[in-house]
């Protein structure tokens, strides 16, 4: 296992997400990941899952210290009161007095940042949360949740994979002491059909979606988050920790960043970052 030794914790790098799974299907696969090897498990109150996602952390039969777990405010909430309020709902349908990471989802330029950072912060305090952090925040968004906040934010949760660069992101984040946890780390599944990918996977000996999440695994400071309704899958997202890419190998992934690389646009997505 991989770990981002950052802020007195220690969190594994690969993690176990779970957007788009329904109640049950969030409580049985956070329960057989868990069996797998995942330590570090992701859910968000817009996932609509957060009960499902505590049933299968009970079901594992881990203690509460043995996993790292976050969840994220959706940008409705953001208002000072509604958001510690809404957390607490959180908390009650995770079965959980705490979750390890509490993210803001996405930008909301309706809500000033500085009171939604001042409200994050107050979550914190108030002990529901161990860290905090962002979601989907472009640079200049990042230095300002960063000088609003009176703690520290541990990680901003960002679309990452091989067809979509984020170096802006990740040198801003770098300069704060943060994690880059990746999303949609797969690609919606376009890694699958990559030629370079697969070619470099046929050396290892390993699949085109574990070459993947490899080079996310050796990239300084970056954490994945794969999503899988299937115990094989989750297994073999899993499997990744017995080969190494070369550094020709990282280099040649990472020339696969193009500029239409984005798949998540949503319409109310702040300014990013030029690709």
């Amino acid at each position: 296992m991989i770990t981002r030794d950052i802020h007195g914790v220690s969190i594994p790098a690969l993690g176990f997400g779970t957007f788009q799974l329904d109640p049950k299907a969030a409580e049985t696969m956070v329960a057989k990941a868990a069996e797998i090897g995942y330590r570090h498990f992701d859910t968000a109150q817009m996932y609509h899952n957060e009960d499902g996602v505590g049933r299968g952390l009970k079901a594992s039969g881990l203690a509460r210290d043995d996993y790292f777990l976050t969840t994220k405010v959706w940008p409705d909430q953001f208002q000072s009161g509604d958001l510690q309020t809404s957390v607490v709902e959180s908390l009650r349908k995770l079965d959980l007095n705490h979750v390890d990471l509490l993210l803001l989802h996405w930008p909301n330029d309706d809500i000033p940042l500085e009171e939604t950072i001042a409200a994050l912060n107050e979550a914190r305090n108030l002990g529901m949360s161990k860290h905090i952090g962002i979601s989907n925040f472009p640079t200049a968004l990042i230095e300002k949740a960063v000088s609003y906040s009176n703690l520290p934010l541990l990680c901003n949760q960002v679309e990452y994979h091989p067809y979509l660069s984020q170096k802006a992101v990740m040198d801003c984040l770098k300069k704060h002491d943060m994690l880059l946890t990746a999303y949609c780390p797969l690609a919606r599944a376009e890694v699958l059909k990559d030629d370079t990918l697969i070619a470099i996977g046929k050396e290892h000996g390993k699949s085109a979606t574990q070459v993947t999440l490899r080079w996310l695994m050796q990239q300084d400071g970056v954490m994945a988050i794969p999503k899988s309704g299937s115990p094989k899958n989750a297994k073999a997202n899993f499997d990744i920790f017995d080969f190494e890419l070369s550094e020709a190998q990282m280099a040649q992934i990472s020339s696969r960043a193009r500029p239409d690389g984005r798949m998540i646009n949503p319409d109310f997505a702040p300014k990013w970052d030029a690709a």
